[in-house]
């Protein structure tokens, strides 16, 4: 009731009249104001929630909570103060999420405590907390989205930030590619006879052996193993870059193509086995691009499904025809990216396409047009005008460098960003 109205005066507080027969009205006092900021307010419902969710947070990590608790209060209603500000800053640049995507935020959540989403929300509910958290997980998603975007705008990354960071150790590092091995150990001591060591070595190249047919090393050293009697082991390494594996393994993973098995590695502490499993980042980034026109037509009011479909069609077939396909999609085409281009969406990356359309363009040969499709947009007819595999290792790294300049100065340009909008708004405190 407070949201769309400017309060100018002090000493607000909520009531409810209860009438009985033959009895005046009653005030009942059921919240008050604490503070009024710009055209909204905090009550002292908000602020007793708040300390009781960290009293109990306090309490689930055995921490004390500070001594001076009308300061502790001071600071979090400071907080709330600074909180309404961007949800009103939020509304008025229309932040919204709606339920379906709290819903999806909430599966996350319950598939983090091993429940299924219903499971989930019955817990919520008989903890009597259910419409708290979904307007918690609410405001919390609006005021990431709203500093996001207001605190992004307002870095600024040179590109010599950028060269400077790429020739540093730190930038250096960040770019490295990131390995994921599978390692298989067949510990070996001083105490094995000549013999054993040759049976261990030749139980190694066995597994070797299976793990390049298959392709799975793991897989094919259990099989092994079931048939030996011999130990095997092994560390899970995780994603690693090739610094942070043991040195044994960091000069041979570069050399390891993606599935690849290397061959036997001997160690003091046994015979060791690795397989790339898979690869990220790193400097080399090729990726293959299409270069494609096409004519999008969406159902409108004056346009229903059957009749873009079949407008489509005819669209197509003046194209096979020899008509031009550029101009029939700058005099037809409901696409505004592409319209004035004659329909160009000019070289797209493997993957930046609707799933529906990659499927169609992934089958056309060069220079061939495609039957018309229908993906979310509407109806459409496409050409593929070439191929090409595309290095593009120089803007994934200045990419790379700029995400990571840009976080590095998110939260100092965050905080200049939350002083000023405090400093710029509204805000009376009610005794």
């Amino acid at each position: 009731m407070y949201k769309s109205m400017r309060f100018t005066y002090s000493g607000i507080f909520l009531v409810i009249l209860t009438l009985s027969e033959g009895l005046l009205a009653q005030r009942v006092l059921l919240d008050k104001v604490i503070a009024i900021v710009d055209e909204d307010v905090v009550l002292q419902s908000e602020v007793n929630t708040r300390v009781n969710e960290i009293r109990a947070q306090a309490q689930r990590a055995n921490q004390p909570l500070p001594e001076d608790f009308e300061s502790f209060k001071a600071e979090i209603i400071e907080a709330l103060v600074i909180e309404n500000i961007q949800m009103q800053l939020a509304e008025r640049v229309s932040i919204r999420f709606d339920d379906d995507t709290i819903n999806r935020i909430l599966g996350n959540m319950a598939n983090n405590n091993n429940m299924s989403f219903d499971e989930y929300v019955n817990t919520l509910e008989n903890a009597g907390v259910y419409l708290e958290t979904r307007e918690q997980v609410r405001k919390q998603m609006t005021i990431q989205e709203l500093q996001r975007g207001m605190v992004n705008r307002r870095i600024t990354i040179t590109q010599q930030e950028i060269n400077n960071f790429l020739n540093s150790q730190m930038g250096r590092e960040m770019i490295a590619a990131d390995y994921f091995l599978e390692h298989v150990l067949i510990p070996t001591s001083a105490a094995d006879t000549a013999k054993v060591r040759k049976e261990k070595t030749d139980f190694a190249a066995s597994i070797i052996s299976g793990a390049k047919q298959s392709g799975n090393l793991k897989k094919a050293a259990t099989e092994i193993e079931n048939t030996k009697s011999f130990e095997i082991a092994g560390t899970d390494f995780g994603w690693r870059k090739a610094t942070q594996l043991p040195g044994i393994f960091s000069n041979l993973v570069a050399n390891i193509e993606l599935g690849g098995v290397s061959d036997l590695i001997e160690a003091g502490n046994g015979l060791h086995i690795i397989q790339l499993v898979d690869k990220r980042g790193g400097t080399e980034q090729f990726v293959n691009q299409t270069k494609i026109r096409h004519i999008m037509l969406s159902p409108n009011e004056i346009r229903d499904e059957a009749q873009a479909e079949r407008e489509i069609s005819q669209l197509r077939q003046r194209i096979l025809d020899g008509e031009d396909f550029a101009t029939l999609a700058r005099q037809n085409s409901d696409d505004a990216s592409s319209v004035v281009a004659g329909g160009d969406l000019d070289w797209v990356n493997e993957g930046g396409m609707p799933p529906a359309m990659e499927e169609v363009i992934s089958e056309l040969g060069i220079d061939e047009v495609s039957d018309t499709f229908r993906t979310d947009g509407g109806w459409h007819v496409a050409k593929v005008e070439g191929r090409r595999l595309q290095d593009l290792s120089s803007q994934y790294m200045d990419s790379q460098a700029e995400s990571a300049l840009r976080n590095r100065k998110f939260d100092l340009e965050l905080q200049n960003w939350l002083i000023e909008i405090r400093e710029e708004a509204f805000v009376e405190f009610i005794d």
